[in-house]
């Protein structure tokens, strides 16, 4: 059976957060401000016997992480996975962005950190970690190839790409991210984006204003 994927967009900042099951195991994918329906949904799977394996982070700035500690606190155990470029991040107000924001998050430090090619296991679903910085220094993506999906954080969007005007951002690393780690897969690969609507990698291979093929 495909993995099911059910996406919440809560908080100021309508931040994609995204619950993957595959064979009755669980993973979150961000988890931003405001995450308490995402948290009763991993409930009530839980209650039906499904089991939650991880907190998978695609980046650390504030509006992905807001809502770590509360995962957390309602799911004791559950691993937090980041690149190990961040590792720093999840409990420094300033390096996540939170201290601009004037609501300070800091947090404990993740459980495991990913290298680019590492894999990730959630049930039957296996994802390819990329590394894909420019946005952020640790800014990753998580590569399904049996189904032809991605999640990308906030490297590349239906018509855009991530802000680079953020400490620790580069236009040009962005850039070569994108053509290299993303333009490279599949046309028909379905890109599941920090913020708003899901598109392909054809889509934006050739209509991206910011970045074309």
């Amino acid at each position: 059976m495909p993995p099911t994927i059910t996406i919440f967009s809560p908080g100021p900042y309508a931040t994609n957060c995204y619950v993957l099951e595959s064979a009755n195991h669980l993973a979150v994918i961000d988890a931003g401000f405001e995450p308490e329906d995402m948290i009763d949904f991993v409930r009530e799977r839980i209650a039906k016997g499904a089991v939650l394996d991880a907190l998978l982070l695609t980046h650390a700035h504030v509006d992905h992480i807001a809502g770590v500690a509360e995962v957390r606190r309602a799911f004791p155990g559950v691993k937090v996975l980041i690149h190990e470029a961040e590792k720093d991040w999840l409990s420094d107000a300033r390096l996540n962005l939170s201290m601009f924001s004037g609501v300070p998050i800091s947090t404990n430090a993740p459980d495991h950190l990913l290298k680019d090619n590492d894999s990730v296991t959630v049930g039957d679903c296996t994802f390819e970690v990329r590394h894909t910085p420019g946005h952020s220094p640790g800014s990753v993506t998580y590569y399904n190839a049996v189904n032809k999906f991605a999640f990308v954080g906030d490297a590349l969007f239906a018509g855009s790409i991530g802000r680079t005007d953020f400490p620790g951002c580069s236009f040009e690393r962005l850039e070569e991210s994108i053509r290299i780690r993303l333009y490279t897969l599949p046309d028909d690969t379905r890109i599941l984006p920090g913020h708003g609507p899901a598109t392909t990698i054809g889509r934006e291979a050739s209509t991206n204003p910011f970045v074309k093929r």
